[in-house]
C-alpha cells in the first residue's frame, strides 16, 4: 500500500481511503501529495478487491488548493519527487482527476476548506459529502489566476451555468448548504461526520456487483455529451455484457434464495 508524507492510504474493508495529510497548510497541494494521489488512483484501479475510494483530508480541512507560497517562488516541499514529474509531466493533472477518471466510484468526504484546487479536484469525484461548516469556492480570479484544473469546462456541466459562472467570476466562498442547493455536493452532515457518511455510502456500493457498478459509472460519463440516440446505443454496448457475467447470475440466485449476494468479479 502506497502513500507519501502528505498522502496516507488505508483500507476500510473494500474501500480505499486516500487522506490529504498536510493539515498545517490546510492540505494545500504539494508534490508529495500529488505523487501520493496519482499512485493511489492507480492502486485502486489495479486492485480488484478495492470496490470504492473515499477521498478526504486530515485536520479538519479537505484541500485549500495550490501552495501559493511555493508558487510565489519559495519552493515546494518534496523535491525528491521531482523525477516523477520529469518521467510523467501529466502526473499532477492525473492526481487532481483532471486527466484521469478512476474506474471505481470515488466519494469525497469534505470537512473545512475545499477551495480553489480543492473545489477543482472535487469535480473529478462521483459522490460528495460535506460537513456543515465546509467552505467551497474558486478563488483564482481574486488572485489574478485562472482555474486551470478543469473548472471552466466541468463546473457548467455539473451545476447550472448561472451558478457556475457566479462561482468562477466572483471568487467568493460558498457554504456547504449553498453548495448543496446548487448541486455541487449531495449530502450535508454534522461537522466531524463527513468521513463516516462517505464510508456508509461506500459500503452500500461495495455490496453491489462490482462489474455492474464499474459499467454503470463508465456509461454515465461516456454518454454525457452524446445525443440521446447515441447514448442509448452506447448504453446497450456497455450494459448487455454485464448480464452474461457470473456476478449477474449470483445476484439472481441470491435474490431468489433471499440472501446477500457474494460477488467475485466474474
Amino acid at each position: 500500500m502506497g502513500g507519501t508524507e502528505h498522502l496516507t492510504v488505508q483500507r476500510e474493508g473494500a474501500t480505499l481511503v486516500l487522506t490529504l495529510n498536510r493539515p498545517e497548510a490546510r492540505n494545500a497541494l504539494s508534490l508529495p501529495m500529488l505523487v501520493g494521489l496519482h499512485d493511489g488512483w492507480l492502486e485502486a484501479d489495479a486492485d480488484d478487491s478495492v470496490r470504492s475510494v473515499v477521498l478526504t483530508g486530515a485536520g479538519g480541512s479537505f484541500c485549500s488548493g495550490m501552495d501559493l507560497k511555493a508558487l510565489a517562488g519559495n519552493g515546494m516541499a518534496g523535491e525528491e519527487y521531482r523525477d516523477r514529474l520529469k518521467a510523467d509531466p501529466d502526473l499532477h493533472w492525473k492526481a487532481m482527476l483532471r486527466h484521469h477518471r478512476p474506474r471505481k466510484p470515488v466519494i469525497a468526504a469534505v470537512e473545512g476548506y475545499c477551495v480553489a484546487g480543492g473545489t477543482e479536484m472535487l469535480q473529478g469525484t462521483d459522490i460528495r459529502v460535506a460537513a456543515e461548516s465546509a467552505t467551497f469556492g474558486l478563488f483564482e480570479v481574486k488572485r489574478g489566476l485562472f482555474p486551470i484544473g478543469g473548472s471552466t469546462v466541468r463546473l457548467q456541466r455539473q451545476i447550472p451555468r448561472t451558478h457556475a459562472l457566479e462561482m468562477l467570476l466572483t471568487g467568493r466562498p460558498y457554504s456547504a448548504r449553498e453548495a448543496a442547493a446548487i448541486g455541487l455536493v449531495g449530502h450535508v452532515v454534522p461537522d466531524g461526520t463527513a468521513l463516516d457518511k462517505a464510508l456508509e455510502i461506500a459500503e452500500q456500493i461495495n455490496a453491489c456487483g462490482p462489474l455492474a457498478v464499474e459499467a454503470v459509472k463508465a456509461s454515465v460519463y461516456e454518454t454525457a455529451d452524446m445525443t440521446e440516440q447515441d447514448g442509448l446505443a452506447a448504453e446497450l454496448t456497455r450494459g448487455w455484457p454485464v448480464f452474461d457475467t457470473a456476478d449477474a447470475k449470483e445476484g439472481a440466485r441470491a435474490f431468489a434464495e433471499k440472501r446477500p449476494p457474494v460477488y467475485k468479479r466474474e
